[in-house]
Protein backbone atom coordinates (compact mmCIF):
# COMPACT_ATOMS: atom_id res chain seq x y z
CA UNK A 1 0.00 0.00 0.00
CA UNK A 2 1.54 3.49 -1.16
CA UNK A 3 -0.08 6.63 -1.12
CA UNK A 4 -0.48 10.12 -0.50
CA UNK A 5 -3.00 10.42 2.90
CA UNK A 6 -4.72 7.54 4.62
CA UNK A 7 -7.47 7.52 7.25
CA UNK A 8 -6.43 5.02 9.86
CA UNK A 9 -8.69 5.93 12.74
CA UNK A 10 -10.29 2.38 12.76
CA UNK A 11 -7.79 0.51 11.53
CA UNK A 12 -5.97 1.86 15.52
CA UNK A 13 -9.15 1.02 16.82
CA UNK A 14 -9.09 -2.45 15.80
CA UNK A 15 -5.57 -2.95 16.29
CA UNK A 16 -4.88 -1.76 19.52
CA UNK A 17 -8.44 -3.67 21.44
CA UNK A 18 -7.37 -5.48 24.35
CA UNK A 19 -10.56 -7.94 23.89
CA UNK A 20 -10.31 -10.00 20.88
CA UNK A 21 -13.12 -12.54 21.08
CA UNK A 22 -14.87 -10.28 17.94
CA UNK A 23 -14.82 -13.16 15.59
CA UNK A 24 -15.64 -10.97 12.51
CA UNK A 25 -13.80 -11.60 8.97
CA UNK A 26 -12.17 -8.87 7.99
CA UNK A 27 -10.04 -10.36 5.41
CA UNK A 28 -10.65 -14.00 3.58
CA UNK A 29 -6.82 -14.91 2.52
CA UNK A 30 -3.74 -14.85 4.59
CA UNK A 31 -1.18 -11.47 2.92
CA UNK A 32 1.72 -9.46 3.18
CA UNK A 33 0.71 -5.66 3.59
CA UNK A 34 4.31 -3.02 2.69
CA UNK A 35 3.34 0.32 3.52
CA UNK A 36 4.39 3.32 2.34
CA UNK A 37 2.04 6.76 2.70
CA UNK A 38 3.25 9.77 3.32
CA UNK A 39 0.54 11.34 5.69
CA UNK A 40 -2.11 9.42 7.86
CA UNK A 41 -4.86 10.90 10.07
CA UNK A 42 -4.73 9.06 13.10
CA UNK A 43 -7.92 11.14 14.29
CA UNK A 44 -9.56 14.37 13.21
CA UNK A 45 -6.74 16.05 14.67
CA UNK A 46 -3.66 14.01 14.93
CA UNK A 47 -1.87 12.68 11.93
CA UNK A 48 2.03 11.32 11.26
CA UNK A 49 4.11 11.60 8.70
CA UNK A 50 6.21 8.85 6.37
CA UNK A 51 4.40 5.57 7.65
CA UNK A 52 6.94 2.82 6.60
CA UNK A 53 6.46 -0.60 7.25
CA UNK A 54 4.66 -4.28 6.79
CA UNK A 55 1.61 -6.34 8.25
CA UNK A 56 1.55 -9.98 7.60
CA UNK A 57 -2.12 -11.35 8.42
CA UNK A 58 -3.01 -14.84 8.87
CA UNK A 59 -6.45 -16.74 9.52
CA UNK A 60 -7.79 -13.12 9.77
CA UNK A 61 -4.88 -12.16 12.14
CA UNK A 62 -2.04 -9.82 12.54
CA UNK A 63 0.62 -12.43 13.32
CA UNK A 64 3.45 -9.67 12.66
CA UNK A 65 3.85 -5.94 12.38
CA UNK A 66 6.64 -3.48 12.18
CA UNK A 67 5.64 -0.02 11.60
CA UNK A 68 7.55 3.49 11.69
CA UNK A 69 6.16 6.84 11.49
CA UNK A 70 7.26 10.69 12.31
CA UNK A 71 5.02 13.16 13.88
CA UNK A 72 5.38 16.87 12.20
CA UNK A 73 8.20 17.72 14.52
CA UNK A 74 10.24 14.89 13.57
CA UNK A 75 9.26 13.08 17.02
CA UNK A 76 9.00 9.19 16.58
CA UNK A 77 6.10 6.81 16.68
CA UNK A 78 6.80 2.80 16.40
CA UNK A 79 4.41 0.21 16.75
CA UNK A 80 5.35 -3.81 16.21
CA UNK A 81 3.56 -6.99 16.67
CA UNK A 82 5.09 -10.29 16.56
CA UNK A 83 4.63 -13.93 17.56
CA UNK A 84 6.91 -15.60 19.88
CA UNK A 85 6.17 -19.20 20.09
CA UNK A 86 2.24 -18.99 20.26
CA UNK A 87 2.93 -16.01 22.82
CA UNK A 88 2.06 -12.42 20.79
CA UNK A 89 3.87 -9.54 21.48
CA UNK A 90 2.82 -5.98 21.39
CA UNK A 91 4.58 -2.91 21.99
CA UNK A 92 4.01 0.86 20.93
CA UNK A 93 5.70 3.71 21.61
CA UNK A 94 5.32 7.16 20.90
CA UNK A 95 7.25 10.30 21.39
CA UNK A 96 3.66 12.31 21.40
CA UNK A 97 1.27 10.61 23.88
CA UNK A 98 -1.26 13.09 23.39
CA UNK A 99 -2.62 11.81 20.45
CA UNK A 100 -3.36 8.13 21.35
CA UNK A 101 -4.67 9.00 25.37
CA UNK A 102 -7.37 11.51 23.24
CA UNK A 103 -8.59 8.65 21.89
CA UNK A 104 -10.35 7.82 25.89
CA UNK A 105 -12.65 10.69 25.96
CA UNK A 106 -12.66 10.61 29.70
CA UNK A 107 -9.61 12.08 30.21
CA UNK A 108 -9.33 15.80 29.20
CA UNK A 109 -6.98 18.04 29.24
CA UNK A 110 -3.58 16.03 28.26
CA UNK A 111 -0.39 17.24 27.04
CA UNK A 112 3.00 16.53 25.89
CA UNK A 113 3.67 13.34 27.54
CA UNK A 114 5.44 9.95 25.65
CA UNK A 115 4.27 6.87 25.53
CA UNK A 116 5.77 3.42 25.88
CA UNK A 117 3.57 0.30 26.14
CA UNK A 118 4.04 -3.82 26.03
CA UNK A 119 1.55 -6.45 26.18
CA UNK A 120 2.05 -10.14 25.96
CA UNK A 121 -0.84 -12.39 25.10
CA UNK A 122 -1.41 -15.69 25.01
CA UNK A 123 -4.43 -18.45 25.31
CA UNK A 124 -6.51 -15.29 25.19
CA UNK A 125 -4.75 -13.64 28.29
CA UNK A 126 -2.89 -10.74 28.11
CA UNK A 127 -0.30 -9.10 30.60
CA UNK A 128 0.43 -5.27 29.62
CA UNK A 129 2.50 -3.06 30.71
CA UNK A 130 1.86 1.17 30.34
CA UNK A 131 3.80 4.01 30.84
CA UNK A 132 3.95 7.69 30.49
CA UNK A 133 6.16 10.00 30.88
CA UNK A 134 6.27 13.87 31.66
CA UNK A 135 2.60 14.85 31.04
CA UNK A 136 0.16 17.09 31.70
CA UNK A 137 -3.55 16.44 33.22
CA UNK A 138 -6.04 19.53 33.14
CA UNK A 139 -9.41 17.53 33.69
CA UNK A 140 -10.18 14.10 35.40
CA UNK A 141 -13.30 13.80 37.05
CA UNK A 142 -12.63 11.17 38.97
CA UNK A 143 -9.15 12.39 40.31
CA UNK A 144 -10.74 15.76 40.86
CA UNK A 145 -13.51 13.87 43.18
CA UNK A 146 -11.26 12.33 45.12
CA UNK A 147 -9.13 15.75 45.77
CA UNK A 148 -12.31 17.75 46.08
CA UNK A 149 -14.00 15.59 49.22
CA UNK A 150 -9.96 15.15 50.41
CA UNK A 151 -10.57 18.68 51.57
CA UNK A 152 -7.40 19.37 49.11
CA UNK A 153 -8.96 22.02 47.11
CA UNK A 154 -5.58 23.52 46.31
CA UNK A 155 -4.32 20.92 43.93
CA UNK A 156 -7.98 20.59 42.91
CA UNK A 157 -7.63 23.78 41.64
CA UNK A 158 -4.89 23.47 40.00
CA UNK A 159 -6.06 20.72 38.06
CA UNK A 160 -9.00 22.86 36.89
CA UNK A 161 -6.65 25.60 35.82
CA UNK A 162 -3.38 25.14 34.59
CA UNK A 163 -3.33 21.43 35.19
CA UNK A 164 -1.34 18.69 37.31
CA UNK A 165 1.94 17.71 35.89
CA UNK A 166 3.04 14.20 36.49
CA UNK A 167 6.69 13.06 35.73
CA UNK A 168 5.63 9.26 35.18
CA UNK A 169 2.33 6.90 35.26
CA UNK A 170 2.95 3.00 35.39
CA UNK A 171 0.10 0.78 35.16
CA UNK A 172 0.37 -3.02 34.82
CA UNK A 173 -2.73 -4.90 34.24
CA UNK A 174 -4.08 -8.55 32.80
CA UNK A 175 -7.10 -8.89 31.01
CA UNK A 176 -9.35 -11.98 29.88
CA UNK A 177 -12.45 -11.85 28.60
CA UNK A 178 -14.37 -8.85 29.01
CA UNK A 179 -12.41 -8.78 32.89
CA UNK A 180 -9.66 -6.33 33.04
CA UNK A 181 -7.56 -6.52 36.35
CA UNK A 182 -5.49 -3.34 37.50
CA UNK A 183 -2.42 -5.12 39.86
CA UNK A 184 -0.94 -1.58 40.12
CA UNK A 185 -1.28 1.83 39.02
CA UNK A 186 1.12 3.98 40.08
CA UNK A 187 1.93 7.88 39.58
CA UNK A 188 4.42 10.24 40.84
CA UNK A 189 4.56 14.44 40.14
CA UNK A 190 5.36 17.32 42.02
CA UNK A 191 1.89 17.68 43.65
CA UNK A 192 0.40 14.48 44.28
CA UNK A 193 1.38 10.68 43.83
CA UNK A 194 -1.12 7.85 43.56
CA UNK A 195 -1.29 4.18 44.15
CA UNK A 196 -3.91 2.49 42.77
CA UNK A 197 -5.23 -1.50 42.32
CA UNK A 198 -8.60 -2.80 40.90
CA UNK A 199 -10.63 -4.16 38.39
CA UNK A 200 -12.75 -3.25 35.73
CA UNK A 201 -15.69 -5.35 34.05
CA UNK A 202 -16.45 -4.29 30.22
CA UNK A 203 -19.49 -1.83 30.38
CA UNK A 204 -20.60 -2.92 33.61
CA UNK A 205 -18.29 -2.48 36.82
CA UNK A 206 -15.28 -0.83 37.88
CA UNK A 207 -14.25 -1.10 41.26
CA UNK A 208 -10.87 0.63 42.37
CA UNK A 209 -8.86 1.48 45.40
CA UNK A 210 -5.71 2.76 46.56
CA UNK A 211 -4.40 6.20 48.07
CA UNK A 212 -3.45 9.67 47.05
CA UNK A 213 -0.86 11.53 48.88
CA UNK A 214 0.52 15.21 48.91
CA UNK A 215 4.09 15.56 47.64
CA UNK A 216 4.77 17.81 51.27
CA UNK A 217 3.72 14.88 52.89
CA UNK A 218 5.79 12.39 50.52
CA UNK A 219 8.62 14.73 50.78
CA UNK A 220 7.92 14.88 54.88
CA UNK A 221 7.94 11.00 55.05
CA UNK A 222 10.49 9.92 52.80
CA UNK A 223 13.05 12.68 54.74
CA UNK A 224 12.08 11.70 58.59
CA UNK A 225 14.48 8.01 57.24
CA UNK A 226 17.59 8.67 58.15
CA UNK A 227 20.27 9.16 55.62
CA UNK A 228 18.21 8.29 52.96
CA UNK A 229 15.87 10.89 53.13
CA UNK A 230 18.62 13.51 53.84
CA UNK A 231 20.23 12.58 50.28
CA UNK A 232 16.67 12.23 48.30
CA UNK A 233 14.75 15.36 49.57
CA UNK A 234 17.39 17.50 51.78
CA UNK A 235 16.59 17.80 55.25
CA UNK A 236 13.90 21.18 54.75
CA UNK A 237 10.28 20.08 54.18
CA UNK A 238 7.55 21.53 54.41
CA UNK A 239 4.59 21.08 56.45
CA UNK A 240 1.77 19.33 54.31
CA UNK A 241 -1.92 17.43 55.36
CA UNK A 242 -1.34 13.25 55.49
CA UNK A 243 -3.07 11.58 52.72
CA UNK A 244 -6.31 9.39 52.11
CA UNK A 245 -7.33 6.19 50.81
CA UNK A 246 -9.98 6.27 48.49
CA UNK A 247 -12.62 3.68 46.07
CA UNK A 248 -14.13 4.01 43.71
CA UNK A 249 -16.82 1.73 42.37
CA UNK A 250 -20.12 1.10 40.22
CA UNK A 251 -20.97 1.34 37.08
CA UNK A 252 -18.99 3.14 34.54
CA UNK A 253 -21.61 5.67 34.34
CA UNK A 254 -22.52 6.16 38.35
CA UNK A 255 -19.67 5.65 40.16
CA UNK A 256 -19.55 6.45 43.53
CA UNK A 257 -16.18 7.59 45.21
CA UNK A 258 -15.54 7.80 49.18
CA UNK A 259 -12.15 8.65 51.06
CA UNK A 260 -10.70 8.72 54.34
CA UNK A 261 -7.86 10.17 55.68
CA UNK A 262 -4.81 8.22 56.95
CA UNK A 263 -2.31 9.03 58.64
CA UNK A 264 0.41 6.64 57.87
CA UNK A 265 2.05 5.82 54.21
CA UNK A 266 2.28 1.58 53.63
CA UNK A 267 5.84 0.55 53.26
CA UNK A 268 4.91 -0.46 49.41
CA UNK A 269 3.54 3.17 48.68
CA UNK A 270 7.32 4.34 50.43
CA UNK A 271 9.08 1.34 48.60
CA UNK A 272 7.72 2.56 44.86
CA UNK A 273 7.94 6.36 45.62
CA UNK A 274 11.93 5.67 46.56
CA UNK A 275 12.20 3.12 43.45
CA UNK A 276 10.65 6.31 41.43
CA UNK A 277 12.87 9.23 43.06
CA UNK A 278 15.82 7.18 42.70
CA UNK A 279 15.62 6.54 39.40
CA UNK A 280 15.05 10.23 38.00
Amino acid sequence: ISGASFNADHLITELLRSNEDNKRKFFSKNFELKINVEKVYLDANNKIDNLKGKIILSNNEVVNLNLESDFSNNKKITFTIRDNNGEKITTLFSDEAKPLVDRYKFIKGFTEGKLDFYSSKKNNESKSNLKIYDFKLKELPALTKILSLASLQGIADLLSGEGIRFSEFEMNFDNKADLMTINEIYAIGPAISILMEGYVEKDSLVSLRGTLVPATTINKTIGSIPLIGNILVGQKVGEGVFGVSFKIKGPPKDLETTVNPIKTLTPRFITRTLEKIKKN
